[in-house]
């Protein structure tokens, strides 16, 4: 059952802690392994990566949030002052945020932007990072937390939630009227049955991680029963890196490249810090690579879908690779199972948007 009825959406990535042209320069975990062509997350850099996704027709930009990663409320409100199209998928911890506080500048967010701005909701996928960051509840406490934020946010949108006497947070008389502007689109992922649930309650879009599209199909069906059965319906979302070139082989070199390029020891150190996380999703995307051989065909898990990505990197494990014209008929495949909302990313992002705004990009829009 396809998802027609709503318009494809074809968002990119910024890459807040640095970006590159290895598979180690960018995303969790981070290793501080400088290499040959990385690049520091500077203002300037950002503001470019941000006009070259807009210019490049990409619908919206991921701004990502973590440890090490630069704040995404103060990046959101530099760069959205660069273009005026593009919308914004600001990322935020519910462990480090309370409803009210953050409803308050998501509003002055969107009023500033000129309602361009979405919010990504995290609950955190290791017991560690969220420690780091002052947050020191468990797995499933975290995403009870969760639904009572997306609660309480909404209420207080709508001008409600005075009053509020939760388990995790309580409010007195609040000051705040209801914003003029519209509530943002509400993102938000997680594999784990605790996550299905918020998902199914609360958010608008779900968000997943590239999986072989027999996976994706599978946790569709469940999240629309979950949806149905709380009188709502979803939107689906899927995270992929992209490694795309004029023909297939030219992609499969590339990615056989990047794997020889992995510093010594590299893997090993992310898969032991990757396997300590609590988060299904994480053990979802290890379990695709787990076992196999190191080179490029070996990780290809199901046509053109790569996992080497999640050999040093956290979240976001796999990679659409081949032609252009394969990783535009592979996303549109995921269209047919329900996926409306693809946010892509590549190495380095700046030179990737530019290129897959011009070649993939137009096929996607094209196709019937």
């Amino acid at each position: 059952m396809s998802n027609e009825a709503n318009p494809l959406e074809v968002n990119w990535f910024l890459p807040t802690n640095g970006d590159g042209h290895h598979l180690t320069s960018s995303g969790l975990p981070s290793h501080g392994l400088l290499q040959q062509g990385e690049r520091a997350p500077t203002l300037d850099y950002l503001r470019q990566i941000v006009r070259a996704a807009d210019l490049g027709g990409f619908d919206a930009i991921m701004i990502p949030t973590a440890a090490g990663f630069e704040d995404p409320w103060l990046i959101t409100a530099i760069l959205s002052q660069e273009v005026a199209r593009l919308r914004f998928l600001l990322t935020l911890r519910p462990g480090v945020e309370v409803p009210a506080y953050t409803a308050q500048k998501a509003a002055t967010l969107q009023q500033v932007c000129g309602n361009r701005l979405a919010l990504h909701l995290v609950s955190g996928s290791s017991r560690f990072e969220q420690r780091s960051l002052g947050d020191f509840l468990e797995h499933d406490e975290r995403y009870a937390r969760t639904e009572e934020f997306l609660q309480l946010f909404q209420a207080l949108w709508r001008g409600q939630g005075q009053h509020h006497q939760g388990r995790y947070y309580r409010t007195g008389n609040i000051g705040l009227e209801p914003p003029a502007s519209p509530l943002p689109t509400l993102y938000f992922g997680g594999a784990s049955a605790s996550a299905e649930r918020v998902a199914a309650a609360q958010a608008h879009v779900y968000l997943m991680w590239g999986e072989p599209p027999e996976m994706i199909a599978e946790r569709i069906r469940t999240m629309r029963q979950l949806a149905r059965a709380c009188g709502r319906t979803l939107r689906f979302g899927l995270r992929l890196h992209v490694f795309a070139a004029p023909t297939s082989e030219q992609a499969w070199q590339r990615v056989e490249r990047l794997v020889r390029e992995i510093p010594a020891g590299a893997i090993e150190r992310a898969q032991r810090q990757l396997d300590a996380y609590e988060s299904v999703g994480q053990s979802r995307q290890n379990d695709l690579h787990r076992g196999r051989r190191q080179g490029a065909r070996e990780l290809e898990v199901s046509p053109n879908l790569w996992a080497g990505v999640g050999l040093v990197r956290g979240g976001a494990g796999t990679a659409l690779v081949g032609s252009h014209a394969e990783v535009a008929e592979r996303l549109l495949e995921y269209r047919q199972l329900g996926i409306d909302s693809f946010t892509l990313s590549g190495y380095p992002h700046l030179e990737e948007a530019i290129h897959l705004g011009s070649e993939l990009l137009p096929r996607l829009r094209t196709a019937r």
